[in-house]
Parts: structure tokens; sequence; C-alpha cells
């Protein structure tokens, strides 16, 4: 190939030409001690907290502790490979992570760094780790539901889209089961869900991957690591990543999405370990100071965004943004939409427009905590800051859970703040009177364990009793849908269980199920299409439930 002169003439003229001189001004400090995944800097005197700095090495680093003659900056990587003397250099950017459909179905660090070994995460988006949470006129009231899949959860401790739950409990009593559980039972509800695993053994998390994939959820869920083997200040940031992913569905898609963060006690210890390290004075049990705040900016984040509606003209079709409405105006949920309607009525220049609902409003954030407690000790340090920044919790108990009723749920102490908002207008009616009764019961029964006679209504409730607890046990990786759970609570509620024998509860509410589900197909449809108790629903409801009874009993 011969190369012509008068091309590469012409190519350096404009080259020349087209030049431009652009000085770039960096602010350089250096080393002056590391260890521990702190680094100590000099000469940053313009650094901002919570900037971005850069190593020699390329490792990255955040600007943590603004100090009188130095920088306390965290170090996310390998502390080790950092020396005294070396340079650092401030970037003048907060930190960001990857966000975007291209994340479901991945593994990633508390950075956005894919660590599953199917290649980069392609995707231009990215979101600030951390941004201020939703203000109250961006909010809407909590009332609608989402399933976990749990009976006793559902039923008594209903969770609703936008809210945050908090799931307490010694090691070991079934809380990540829990969180697990109500993942999957988001298959098909176009849920985005975001798991952070924080301070776990990677062979932990690996075996929750792989359930996850097994089931088909890691279709719709993102999982963020900071395994214990990983810095602690990874460890820290991995629930500002988990959640800075989800607002990303929540904000530019309008979509429901649910944060499992397993758990909060795990990156209160990785704070209080930078913290003490970077010599911040401690408080009660050694935590800093500020550690509610890394709470509480965390979790108010989660909400249900309120609805933005514009005015556009009749038959417009595709994407409807805030852009897209007439005048520019837009108007929120409630009272913002009957603005809306009374604009539509009264004024001239809307004849032939319509209201309608923004693409990317409405969606939501919930939040599911965990917290371990140790010996059951909810009034430490960690487990009351958490409990009065969330709208309720679910207290998982030792005892329950070791004599084999799981979910380990106290009902006694386990409360939703939304109530009976988040639950469907059949739920709520067969689950009214639930909580009150297993209290009855639980009194009852230690009543019974004297040896005191009872009369026939007392030991009728007594046995009852029994079989709503057996009713409400339910097994790992089976998450229920609402309309088999309204049967089953029906059924228990108004003594169709009555007579059967306690060990056979489980047995029989399965078959009544298959029964349902392919003998009785139209009543089914019907239940979940109305999702409340009806004249109709309830006649049809008893007759299947009495066939159903009259056929186990032939065959028993």
């Amino acid at each position: 190939m011969r190369f012509r002169a008068d091309e590469i003439t012409s190519v350096i003229q404009s080259e020349i030409k087209n030049f431009e001189t652009e000085v770039t001004r960096s602010e350089v400090g250096r080393v002056l001690e590391v260890g521990d995944g702190i680094a100590r800097v000099y000469g940053l005197s313009g650094v901002m907290t919570s900037e971005m700095v850069e190593f020699e090495n390329g490792v990255k680093g955040l600007a943590f502790n603004l100090e009188e003659s130095s920088v306390g900056v965290i170090i996310m990587g390998d502390y080790k490979t950092i020396h005294e003397g070396e340079r650092v250099r401030a970037t003048g950017e907060l930190l960001r992570v990857p966000v975007g459909d291209a994340l479901i179905g991945r593994v990633v660090n508390a950075l956005g760094v894919p660590i599953d070994n199917l290649g980069p995460v392609l995707t231009t988006h990215t979101r600030l780790l951390e941004s201020p949470a939703p203000g109250i006129a961006d909010r809407q009231p909590v009332d609608e539901p989402l399933q976990t899949g749990v009976k006793a959860i559902d039923a008594m401790t209903p969770i609703g889209r936008g809210q945050r739950e908090l799931i307490i409990g010694d090691r070991k009593t079934g809380k990540t089961a829990i969180a697990i559980d109500t993942i999957l039972n988001q298959k098909g509800q176009g849920v985005i869900c975001v798991y952070v695993a924080i301070g776990q053994k990677e062979s932990t998390t690996a075996a929750m991957v792989d359930t996850l994939r097994r089931y088909g959820a890691l279709e719709y869920t993102i999982v963020v690591v900071a395994s214990a083997s990983d810095p602690s200040p990874l460890q820290y940031l991995a629930p500002y990543a988990g959640t800075a992913m989800a607002e990303y569905f929540m904000y530019e898609q309008g979509k429901p999405t649910l944060c499992v963060y397993d758990d909060l006690s795990k990156q209160a210890v990785a704070y209080r370990e930078l913290s003490l390290l970077l010599r911040r004075p401690p408080g009660r049990e050694a935590y800093p100071g500020d550690v509610f705040y890394c709470h509480s900016r965390l979790l108010e984040r989660s909400a249900k965004l309120a609805n933005k509606y514009v005015i556009v003209p009749q038959g417009t079709t595709g994407p409807i943004t805030e852009k897209s409405g007439i005048d520019g105006k837009v108007f929120l949920g409630v009272p913002g939409h009957e603005e809306a309607k009374h604009a539509l009525a009264h004024e001239a220049k809307y004849k032939g427009h319509v209201i309608a609902k923004t693409d990317t409003s409405g969606g939501s954030l919930t939040a599911l905590p965990l917290i371990e407690t140790l010996e059951g000790e909810v009034s430490a340090y960690i487990p009351t800051n958490v409990i009065s920044i969330t709208d309720g919790q679910i207290y998982l108990v030792p005892e329950l859970f070791f004599a084999g009723i799981r979910p380990a749920v106290d009902v006694g102490i386990s409360v939703s703040r939304v109530g009976g908002k988040a639950q469907s207008a059949a739920m709520k009616k067969v689950s009214g009177g639930l909580r009150l009764d297993l209290a009855a019961f639980r009194e009852l029964e230690a009543f019974a364990q004297i040896g005191t006679e009872l009369d026939k209504a007392t030991q009728l409730q007594l046995d009852r009793g029994y079989r709503m607890v057996e009713l409400l046990k339910q097994p790992q990786y089976r998450p229920m849908n609402d309309a088999d759970q309204v049967i089953s609570l029906y059924a228990g509620t108004e003594g169709f269980l009555d007579d059967v024998p306690v060990k056979e509860v489980r047995a029989y509410e399965e078959e009544l199920h298959n029964f349902v589900h392919e003998e009785r197909k139209s009543f089914y449809d019907l239940l979940l299409r109305e999702k409340k108790l009806t004249d109709e629903v309830v006649s049809q409801m008893k007759t299947v439930l009495a066939d159903f009874k009259a056929r186990y009993r032939a065959r028993s």
C-alpha cells in the first residue's frame, strides 16, 4: 500500500488548524500512612467529603474524614499495594455505580463490577451511590400489596409496595429464608429485586445465587455482594450501591422494586470499624454517633412515588413523559390529578385532550432490612435504631423455630404499621381476627398445661388454634399466591379443618389446592379476578370446601 504525500500533508494541516490548548488542573497529595483499608493523605486541601480520589496504582478511594492537616481516605480495593509517599489525585467526582437493565441477572460487587465471570456489564447509565430521599410531595401513601408468599406474614404483618419492613431475630432463625421466598414470589409480578449480601460467607452467597437461578428468580434480580473477606469500606458501601441500582428502575422506568439488605448489623459493624480506625469518637457500644444517620439516609430512600399526570392530545401514542403535556404542566396524584380534571373541564384550550399518567411515575422501592440480634436482645443499640426508622418488624424467635413452627414469626411483637391497606380485600376479610385468635390461643395453651379441666367451647378454641398453627407452617422455597392463601385461611377460620387430625392438616391443605386448581378452575379464576369475598365468591367457596371435605372423608 502506497502513501500519498498530499493526503498526509492535508491531515497534518487540519490537525494544526483545529488544535486547541487545554490546561487541566488536578489536586495531588501524598500518602502519609496506610493500613487496615485506611490511608491518611497530606496535600488534598480542596478535596470534598465523599469525593473520589485515585492512587498511583489505579486503586480508588473515598475522602471520608476531612481533618486540619490531612484527609482520611477509605480504600476501595487492595490497600496492601499502596505505599507511604505515593501520590494521590483528587478526581472532583462523587462515587457512581453502573445501573440499568444490563445488571439484571448479574452478580456484582459494591462498586458494580461483575464477579460472576459472565463478562462486563454493558451499560451507559450510572447513578450516584448516595442521593437524597424523595420529599413528602413526591410520595403517595402505601396501599398496594407486595406479597411475600408466606401466609403468616401476608395475613398478619402485610407488606406494601414502598414500605420498609424489618426482619429481625437471632442467627439461624430463618430471616434470609423469608427474604428469599419474597423474591421468589415476585416472579411474573413485574418487580425488580436487588439482594445485597453484606459480610456473609462466599459459600453461603453462592448457594443463595444458585437457589435464585434454579427457581428462575435471577431473571429479575440483581445480586450485590460484599463478602466477609472484602474490605470494610465495600461492606459499608454495598447497601447504598444496591439502593442506587433499584432507584434507576423506580425513577427512570416507574417500576416497583424490592431491596433486601442482608444484613444491616454487619454493615454497622463495618462502619464502626472504619470510624474507629479514623479516630472518630465512639459512642454507645463503640458505634460512632452518626450510625443512626448511616441507616436512616439509606432506608428513607424507600418510597412509593406519586403518580404524575399530564394533559395530552387525544390518541397520543408512544412513551408519555413529563414533557409530553401541553404547557409543560405536571399534576401530582391526588389532589394534583383533580386539578388536571378541573383544567380539562373549564379551559377551552384543552378541548380534545385527555389526562394521561406518565410512564416514569408511580414507581416504588420496598426495603426489607435484616438485623441479627444476640440472644433475642431487641433493645440493643442497632436493633432499636432500625426499628425506629422502619414501618414495622417481623420478629423471629428460636423457640418457635426449633419447635418446628416455621416461619418462626412471633405474632405478639411483630407488626406492620401499614396494616390492612397493604392487603387485598379478600385477605383482609379472612385474616381480620387471626392475630387476636392466635394470641388468645397462646394464653389458653399456657393455661391448659396446668392440667385444669376445660369446658367444651374452650377445648374447641384450643383445638382450632393447634390446627391454625399447623396451617400457618410453610416449607422454604414454596411461596403461595394470594388466592391460595385466602382459601387456606378461610377453611381454617370457618371450621372446615376442625375434625381433621392436626398431623394431616398440611397434607389436607395441599390436596385442597390441587382439587381447586384442577377441578374447580372456574371458582379459582373468579377469586383471582374479584380479589374480594363477594356473596357469590363466599357461596362458591363454601360449596367447594364442602365438596372436598366429603371426598376427603370418603377416601380416608
